[in-house]
């Protein structure tokens, strides 16, 4: 027999829907603590916990952590598995703005100083520059007086990359080597002129002796 909402509202074999709300509370248990206690026991959270459905009488008296554990080593206490979140495609879409893709005028948002701080920059490039500096002086590649000039010139914004300083460096040892050179060569040729005019100066004094002792 079919009856309609009017009477099945008042009929006692159809309660009130605030009834069944009443009722499902009664048959629900309450498991809170056990989930508190199976958390602290396994290590993890509590919505890491899964508990049997269909043991949840025996789930419901295990009032202890030994009992928790019991329960665990069971199985009717599981901790669920950590949720994977792939990075796949987000690998795949850095490997593609790596090469210039997704990079156009439509994606950008921000200046461009804003999006890459020209401060930023010149930071990164200083730091390069001094690092190889106290590496080639430690070296003993230059010395510090060198060091001294190109830390100021590198300060002034003469070298643009690592690789022109490397440049500048080897030129201006090549330099100093030249001019050590010709500085050794001018003070063997000085040496020279000066015994030189030594021993004519010597000559000169012997003959007048003996122009002197002749007469």
């Amino acid at each position: 027999m079919i009856l309609s909402s009017s009477l099945r509202r008042r009929s006692p074999e159809f309660p009130p829907r605030w009834k069944k709300w009443k009722l499902h509370e009664v048959l629900v248990v309450n498991l809170r603590t056990q989930k508190r206690l199976a958390a602290s026991v396994v290590g993890c959270g509590k919505r890491k916990i899964w508990l049997d459905p269909n043991e949840m009488t025996e789930i419901s008296n295990a009032n202890s952590r030994q009992t928790i554990r019991k329960l665990v080593s069971d199985g009717l206490i599981i901790r669920k598995p950590v949720t994977m979140h792939s990075r796949s495609r987000a690998r795949e879409l850095n490997e593609a703005r790596r090469i210039g893709r997704h990079r156009g005028l439509g994606k950008r948002k921000g200046t461009k100083d804003a999006r890459m701080p020209s401060q930023v920059l010149w930071m990164r490039r200083m730091r390069v520059l001094r690092r190889l500096l106290v590496r080639y002086r430690a070296a003993g590649k230059i010395d510090k007086h060198l060091y001294h000039e190109l830390y100021h010139l590198s300060k002034g914004n003469t070298f643009k990359h690592k690789r022109a300083l490397v440049e500048h460096i080897q030129k201006a040892k090549a330099e100093r080597l030249r001019e050590r050179t010709l500085k050794e060569e001018m003070d063997a040729k000085r040496a020279k002129n000066k015994a030189l005019r030594e021993r004519r100066a010597e000559r000169i004094e012997a003959k007048r002796n003996a122009l002197a002792a002749e007469e």
